[in-house]
């Protein structure tokens, strides 16, 4: 599906972006779509003869303005968004360029003061459900490795969780400044593992910056570098007129289970089996491969009163209505009161809990017990596109 959106960007817009965390994919997906291409040009920033390259940018780029050219990275380089501003304004056509970028908050400050109107962004996350689950085992292993490519291939999970402790360290270490941002790197990694601990909870800033001997307005810019860089999800509160008093501050998750686990020294399903995190892990899992697979214009809130009734996801669509969902590592899970009272308050005609089993059947008039697979079946029916595969392993 997203394969398919980035090349109908490319047929309407001068310049696409494919934004998403390190050692996701967006190479590959870019190399997938230029292999169509006949005169697809194709930079990465981070060899040094492609940088070299760029000395005379506006002569190199100007020579090849019937290509399409894609330029990895390019966060390295944020002074190319002007040039490739007044190259469009000179000769304004469809798929000029694609570019690639790990998501810093100067790229995305930049490219929409630079390329206002001119620019769409497509996010790629790492693998999905139904991208890669065919088996019991293969669906485990994504819970327990997580989506990265190559921590969901690795022939061993003791491999798998060397990749991923490799990623966190260069992430903290090299891939952080070089997007200037100049944090310790022992510091930011302890305000991460901090987060794993409350993985699925309420963000409380306060709290955070006590236990790290920082200021609140410190907490809270570190948590904007790791959500800015797809390593952390924030959900966001429903606002609703419901007479009752709810949270509004917003919740945190991990969003690769794979780096929560490796965080937390998990290193199996066994392991995780004893461990409190357990449903919370899988709560962020499910929530994080729903979100990954919303259609257009679909927003995800949750809610939770603070007489503590919940909603761990709603989503809301652009008709207005909404579709309220729990999630529960439970065999036989149930509705708590809160659940369905809150679905009444929502006006919300149907619930869902999403359970690891694999029937689908009712526990209230009102709310099914359904499996993932189902219900990610159900919003692939409401999205105009079908979903489809869209990685390929490297």
């Amino acid at each position: 599906m997203l394969e398919h959106n980035i090349r109908q960007s490319l047929l309407s817009f001068p310049v696409v972006g494919i934004l998403g965390s390190r050692q996701a994919g967006k190479t590959t997906l870019a190399k997938q779509i230029i292999s169509s291409h006949k005169n697809a040009l194709y930079l990465d920033l981070e060899l040094p003869s492609d940088m070299s390259k760029l000395g005379e940018a506006e002569l190199y780029l100007g020579r090849y303005s019937h290509k399409l050219v894609v330029i990895d990275e390019i966060q390295q380089m944020p002074e190319l968004f002007p040039l490739i501003r007044a190259l469009i304004d000179k000769n304004r056509i469809p798929g000029r360029f694609l570019i690639l970028g790990s998501a810093s908050p100067d790229l995305i400050r930049k490219s929409s003061q630079s390329l206002a109107g001119r620019i769409v962004y497509h996010e790629l996350s790492t693998f999905l459900y139904h991208e890669v689950c065919t088996s019991p085992e293969q669906c485990e292993d994504l819970w327990i490795r997580g989506g990265y490519p190559d921590s969901f291939s690795a022939t061993s999970v003791e491999k798998s969780f060397q990749w991923r402790e490799a990623f966190i360290r260069s992430y903290l270490e090299r891939d952080l400044p070089q997007l200037g941002i100049r944090i310790p790197a022992l510091q930011l990694r302890r305000f991460w593992t901090m987060l794993a601990h409350s993985h699925g909870q309420i963000f409380n800033a306060s709290k955070l910056a006590a236990s790290m001997g920082l200021s609140a307005p410190t907490v809270r810019h570190y948590l904007d570098i790791l959500t800015d860089t797809f390593i952390i999800r924030q959900i966001l509160p429903y606002h609703t007129n419901i007479k009752k008093r709810y949270i509004k501050s917003p919740k945190v998750y991990i969003r690769d289970s794979g780096l929560l686990h490796t965080l937390l020294n998990i290193l199996s399903l066994d392991e995780l089996s004893g461990n409190p995190i357990l449903g919370h892990s899988w709560e962020g899992y499910i929530i994080e491969q729903i979100i990954c697979s919303l259609p257009e214009r679909y927003q995800p809130f949750f809610l939770r009163t603070n007489a503590g009734a919940e909603v761990d996801l709603i989503i809301l669509k652009p008709n207005s209505e909404l579709i309220a969902i729990e999630v529960k590592y439970s065999s036989s899970p149930k509705a708590s009161r809160g659940f369905v009272n809150l679905l009444q308050d929502l006006k919300c005609s149907s619930g869902i809990i999403i359970y690891p089993g694999e029937e689908e059947y009712p526990i209230h008039r009102s709310i099914n017990v359904t499996p993932l697979n189902r219900f990610l079946a159900m919003l692939d029916c409401e999205s105009d596109v079908p979903a489809g595969p869209r990685h390929s392993f490297r």
